[in-house]
């Protein structure tokens, strides 16, 4: 009885050893390569310092600081007029549809620039915004999920669009009324998959 008792303390020693091992094992399993991008390291760079504009411009809007939504268009017209485009990896004819669309970005806000009033510049920050979601389907830019959200209630309840690095709603059209109004309307999500 002795010695069945014994064997069982073993085997269940043993057992938790082996178990411990291999989750010692699989914890330690080296992690894949990280998924390769369609598009050139020097695109992608230029293409994340635009959103990020992007992203600080809206942030911007939401604060209502006239000076600052003034510096982060003039930060952002930079970065349009120099995304590279030529690294793109993608045939003649999505690299000139990508350069349509950057130029009318920034010509949009050149016009924003020239605006006096907030509401003015809101409205040339969702042309803005609309030829940069159709840019970024363009070029499948694939380092981000981006976020296209929805207001219907933005300029007399017309509606209007803003692009998000984060599915939370926070409105760049009427903050101080209804900044948690609207909804993602699409997440565009070129990355690979591994």
């Amino acid at each position: 009885m002795k010695r069945l008792l014994i064997y069982g303390v073993l085997i269940a020693l043993v057992s938790c050893g082996t178990h411990d091992e291999k989750a010692k094992t699989e914890e330690q399993k080296p992690l894949g390569p990280l998924a390769k991008s369609a598009n050139s390291e020097a695109f992608n760079l230029s293409f994340e310092k635009m959103l990020s504009d992007y992203y600080i411009l809206k942030d911007n809007f939401i604060a209502e600081k006239d000076s600052l939504i003034n510096q982060s268009a003039r930060n952002l017209v930079v970065s349009a007029d120099s995304l590279k485009l030529h690294e793109l990896n993608a045939d003649s004819n999505v690299v000139a549809t990508a350069q349509t669309y950057t130029l009318g970005i920034s010509a949009e806000l050149k016009g924003l620039l020239g605006e006096t009033g907030l509401e003015g510049k809101r409205k040339s920050f969702q042309l803005v915004g609309d030829q940069l979601y159709d840019l970024i389907r363009t070029v499948q830019y694939d380092r981000a999920v981006i976020y296209h959200n929805y207001c219907p209630m933005a300029f007399g309840d017309q509606g209007a669009n803003w692009l998000s690095n984060s599915s939370e709603i926070k409105n760049p059209y009427i903050p101080k009324k209804m900044l948690n109004c609207g909804e993602v309307k699409d997440s565009i999500d070129f990355r690979p998959k591994q």
